[in-house]
């Protein structure tokens, strides 16, 4: 007798998929593990009061800015206290960092320390909220490099190299889990009939090519000459080289890096004249995005260098960000040094 079902062949949970990764390192304590786990709690958190923001009272904004001079919104303020909530007390971190706050967030004194790090942007795309638009959170997460004792900004300000694991929630028309702890990048849809991750998008892969480019085209003006060139580069009718390539730009981060995750292409945040650091928290945004897009086969830069091997300064620096499709990172790194 067949049994017909509609699940996958292999019904692979994220709980399970973490849980079998562990597996595969002998000396592993659970640690890890628990924390990965304790994060997609935490994401399940938020999506359901994403879900039903428009039927309660936490659209609209605060009476407070953040450290970069945001007014915060109802729901980053719920997300980033869940996320801390959530994490706080399960023995397995020494510190955490959130974009909403300006020092680093300690571990209660009743809880016990461990030897993570982790520091997350509880809602990107925040300023969408109101307009419905997908959002999301992002997490970076490394090892403790100070000995035992009360964590230090070394423990944090780390390059991206040294991510142990990283990923992004996406809360649009379904509600994806996307992480990498250096294996390949992995995506979970939630089934809400189940309240389970499921395995939707196994070991993604982005196009070394694609033929879509996101960008903020409002600040072309500003941008530098060879930004602007290759922008009009990408415009001109070449179907040797498949251009002219096709504009999507939803103004949400995590919204952008995961299509051109899938479908391939570019997104680029450059410096301008008003903002030579460019937009973007490199610590938040930039080393975990960077650290997925390279996972999947892709390049990541800050117009110079690879963005995993800056070394931050201060927990809320700023950097440019270039990434996607490995070919048209190398030819858009060209315009930007000069060579085209």
């Amino acid at each position: 007798m067949t049994i017909q079902t509609s699940l996958p062949l292999k019904f692979m949970t994220l709980e399970r998929h973490i849980s079998e990764g562990e597996q595969r390192h002998p000396g592993a304590t659970g640690q890890f593990s628990a924390l990965l786990q304790g994060l997609c709690l935490a994401a399940k958190l938020v999506w359901r009061e994403v879900t039903k923001a428009g039927l309660v009272n936490i659209l609209g904004t605060t009476d407070r800015m953040n450290i970069s001079g945001d007014v915060i919104k109802k729901l980053d303020e719920f997300a980033d206290q869940t996320i801390y909530k959530a994490m706080d007390h399960l023995g397995h971190l020494c510190v955490m960092a959130s974009e909403e706050n300006e020092d680093l967030l300690h571990i209660p004194a009743e809880y016990p320390r461990g030897k993570y790090v982790l520091l997350y942007d509880p809602l990107d795309g925040s300023g969408n909220i109101d307009a419905n638009v997908t959002i999301g959170m992002i997490f970076s997460m490394y090892q403790r490099v100070t000995p035992a004792g009360e964590p230090t900004m070394e423990d944090v300000l780390q390059p991206g190299t040294r991510q142990v694991a990283a990923g992004y929630a996406l809360f649009g028309s379904s509600m994806m889990f996307v992480y990498s702890t250096g294996h390949g990048v992995h995506g979970f849809t939630l089934d809400p009939s189940v309240g389970e991750f499921l395995l939707s998008h196994e070991n993604i892969r982005i196009p070394s090519k694609g033929a879509i480019y996101s960008m903020n085209e409002g600040n072309f003006r500003r941008w530098s000459p060879g930004m602007r060139r290759y922008t009009e580069w990408l415009k001109e009718e070449d179907a040797a080289t498949g251009r002219p390539y096709s504009s999507r730009y939803i103004g949400s981060l995590v919204a952008d890096v995961h299509r051109t995750l899938l479908y391939g292409g570019l997104y680029c945040y450059p410096g301008d004249t008003k903002n030579p650091n460019g937009k973007l928290r490199l610590m938040y945004e930039n080393n975990p995005l960077a650290y997925i897009v390279e996972q999947a086969g892709g390049a990541a830069i800050d117009g110079i260098r690879r963005v995993l091997e800056v070394q931050p300064t201060s927990l809320h620096q700023r950097s440019p960000l270039f990434l996607g499709s490995a070919e048209d990172i190398r030819i858009l790194q060209e315009f930007l040094t000069g060579k085209r």
